[in-house]
């Protein structure tokens, strides 16, 4: 018998959703389905699923795009596109304006220490080692999900979120779900202390399995011929940096002679933790008994290897591009495995990513186009000498918070100096430097008082005032930020970051076919809650995806 776990909802989401539920459910067309089931590929460009089309499987991607409702140009309205952003997108309807999740991490307005985005230091991992940031809770988020509103209406219900990467499990499972994540330590999967004392037995039995030690001494090995692989880029190109990459390539250290911590982090640039994290999604199906009963479910299952893989080889690599194909072949497995588990007439799926992704600057600047990168260290320098020369002496600028600049309103307090004029001569800094693009201030955002400049409306949905910084910023296209692990990034909003798939299937519920209007993720939720027959999430933004019933 389903039960209901212990709701940690913020009041005033509860007040909000409550008034939602009085007003009355939206009419359904055909009974709820019985389990959503809603994939996240993270990173994935849509490019990548139109470009490869010719070479997937019969029953992965392609249920989506030849017996399903896929939208070509939808996209992300908010600038700042990273992950957590995304997937606090995706079933709130809530832009981070509304969701106060502006990034993966951001810092206090007041005292410029570092904030994770599920970070939260009164839950721990269940039987594993939890660091400051980690994260351990939906705290932070501050709307509600569809999750939330479904068990807020029918407290059987289940709501379960699963990922390789702690944000991409809690976020989507929201405040009353339950959240498992793959830990890099030891490859088990864990939920925290925020959602229960002890995992219940098929989780323990799970991890006892030790189903990641498989994949020790083991190849990712293309699986298509050398041919198949001529629209892609060669492997070992010089921009994936000193430990090179190609295929085949072997999980863990030739010299070990058992898994560690380091393979078990590896997994996470394959397509292994990816099947790990569906085989969870397996047990957790059989678990929790999801999809067997009248009161509806959600399953949300973000699969992260695809972003950790274009991080490093970038998404026009070989492989990046087999490691698509790889996820495809998964999910046909995971497919067949749910119609015969759930049964094909029981459940909607849904599939899409918490943002795109660039092309390496470095293969930009080989076609003659102009690209580059930005050592923010030594541009934050710069704009505070600049700073200092009109303002006087002192650490003006704090640091780089989530695309935005985070000043010290101490130190123009004991100065005597107006924030905002000091906010408006950061923003002159920093377009000098070579590789920005847009800047807009506090006060700007505010007043909406550049509404119709270039990316203004983006920025303003990326940006909250309780949680960013005072000016908010872009790059130019083509342009990121220096790092050591990246050889290719995304967080722009530009389109190759923002225009992602959103993929349906459910033949009871919607008709298949090819949609060409313009929708944006913040319709996934809306479009959800009408599915199950909930009230839609009470901050979400977005409208129904125009689907076209049976």
């Amino acid at each position: 018998m389903k039960t209901l776990n212990n709701f940690r909802l913020p009041l005033a989401l509860v007040a909000a959703g409550l008034l939602a539920a009085c007003a009355g459910m939206p009419p359904s067309a055909a009974p709820q389905p019985r389990l959503v089931v809603f994939i996240v590929v993270d990173g994935l460009p849509i490019r990548q699923v139109t470009g490869y089309r010719d070479q997937l499987a019969p029953d992965g991607f392609a249920r989506f795009l030849d017996r399903g409702a896929w939208f070509s140009d939808a996209h992300y309205g908010h600038a700042f596109t990273v992950t957590a952003a995304g997937h606090a997108t995706m079933l709130t309807g809530a832009y981070p304006h509304r969701s106060g999740i502006i990034g993966n991490e951001w810092r206090d307005q007041t005292t410029g220490a570092e904030v994770y985005n599920t970070g939260d230091t009164r839950y721990t991992y269940i039987g594993h080692k939890t660091n400051a940031l980690d994260g351990t809770s939906p705290n932070n988020l501050k709307v509600e999900t569809v999750g939330d509103v479904l068990r807020r209406v029918n407290p059987a219900s289940k709501v379960i979120g699963i990922s390789g990467k702690d944000r991409g499990a809690i976020l989507p499972a929201g405040h009353a779900g339950t959240a498992y994540m793959y830990m890099g330590s030891d490859g088990q999967f864990a939920s925290t202390t925020y959602y229960m004392k002890e995992h219940p037995a098929w989780v323990n039995e799970f991890n006892g399995r030790k189903l990641a030690d498989r994949y020790f001494k083991t190849e990712w090995k293309p699986l298509l011929p050398e041919a198949a692989y001529a629209r892609s880029l060669a492997d070992s190109q010089t921009w994936f940096g000193p430990q090179g990459g190609k295929l085949p390539m072997m999980m863990g250290v030739a010299a070990d002679e058992k898994p560690g911590p380091g393979f078990y982090s590896a997994l996470l640039t394959s397509p292994f933790a990816d099947a790990l994290s569906l085989e969870f999604a397996r047990a957790a199906i059989a678990g929790e008994g999801l999809g067997r009963d009248d009161a509806p479910d959600i399953l949300s299952v973000s699969l992260s290897g695809h972003d950790y893989v274009n991080h490093r080889f970038s998404a026009e690599s070989r492989l990046s591009h087999d490691h698509f194909l790889q996820l495809d072949r998964l999910l046909q497995d995971f497919f067949r495995d749910l119609d015969a588990t759930v049964g094909r007439d029981n459940y909607i799926a849904v599939l899409t990513a918490d943002h795109g992704f660039m092309p390496a600057p470095d293969y930009t600047r080989s076609l003659g186009q102009p690209a580059g990168k930005v050592n923010f260290n030594a541009a934050q320098g710069r704009v505070n000498a600049g700073l200092e020369a009109k303002f006087g002496p002192g650490k003006w600028m704090l640091g780089y918070s989530s695309a935005s600049l985070l000043l010290d309103k101490r130190l123009a307090a004991q100065k005597n100096v107006d924030i905002n004029a000091v906010a408006e001569e950061a923003r002159t800094l920093l377009l000098k430097e070579e590789g920005f693009d847009t800047a807009y201030t506090r006060r700007e955002l505010e007043t909406n008082s550049r509404a119709g400049d270039r990316f203004f409306e983006a920025q303003r949905k990326a940006w909250h005032p309780q949680v960013s910084g005072e000016v908010q910023f872009s790059l130019k296209p083509n342009w990121m930020f220096v790092s050591s692990r990246s050889s290719a990034t995304h967080g722009s909003p530009h389109e190759y970051d923002n225009h992602i798939p959103i993929l349906m299937w459910g033949p009871r519920w919607m008709k298949a076919g090819r949609i060409d209007a313009r929708v944006e993720e913040v319709d996934v939720a809306p479009t959800l809650a009408r599915l199950l027959g909930v009230p839609t999430p009470s901050s979400a933004e977005g409208k129904p995806l125009p689907l076209v019933t049976p």
